[in-house]
């Protein structure tokens, strides 16, 4: 969503009293905002921002809506914002990496993926060659789900070496009828670029993983 129209959204619902929102959405048209409220705080969610910065976010996005005389040149200034946003990703990913690294029976291995086993399987491991087929969802540090093939309804096959390196590495450590737990640094996931519009530059990715079977050629 482009940051006008996000901006413009945002406004709306931070403008309105919170009295307003007392009780759940009743109409059609008030379930879509109010999804398009909770789209626009996963939007912002990344950046982290204190209780300070929410007051100078509200008060730029209701001076655009009231058509009041801007503090700063939005256009010069949106360099300044994806530095921010990698900034904070980068931030919290350190903390979530540092954090999820001591729970008990994480493995970290030489290239900083963090792997839990959460139900051991009984058969065989993959190779790097193989094509497996996988039910999994993966999410942000903050617990945004970017895809899942549990939403789609259907498991996924690929080949293991044409995916990010987390899963390559990962999936082979698994056996058919696991699932664990991946937490992907940036470095072995989407890295700086991350893949727009879900994932963010410098994303740290977190994974389940179901281990369903290893396709035969």
């Amino acid at each position: 969503m482009r940051i006008a129209a996000a901006a413009a959204a945002t406004a709306l619902l931070l403008a309105v009293p919170s009295r307003s929102y007392a009780q759940a959405p009743q109409t059609d048209d008030e379930k879509a905002i109010y999804a398009l409220g909770v789209l626009m705080g996963r939007s912002v969610g990344q950046f982290n921002l204190s209780k300070h910065e929410l007051e100078v976010l509200k008060k730029g996005l209701t001076d655009q809506l009231n058509g009041q005389k801007l503090a700063v040149e939005v256009e010069t200034s949106q360099p300044k914002i994806r530095e921010l946003e990698q900034a904070r990703v980068s931030q919290a990913s350190t903390a979530y990496l540092d954090k999820a690294a001591k729970e008990k029976g994480v493995e970290k291995t030489s290239s900083g993926l963090l792997y839990k086993s959460l139900k051991d399987g009984s058969g065989e491991s993959p190779k790097a060659s193989d094509t497996v087929k996988v039910h999994y969802k993966g999410t942000l540090t903050n617990g945004v789900e970017f895809d899942s093939s549990y939403a789609r309804n259907e498991p996924a096959e690929f080949p293991l070496n044409r995916v990010i390196p987390c899963w390559t590495e990962g999936v082979q450590k698994m056996k058919v009828g696991g699932k664990a737990r991946l937490v992907c640094p940036s470095a072995i996931g989407y890295g700086d670029r991350g893949s727009p519009p879900k994932i963010p530059g410098g994303a740290t990715l977190v994974f389940e993983v179901e281990l369903l079977d290893v396709m035969k050629k």
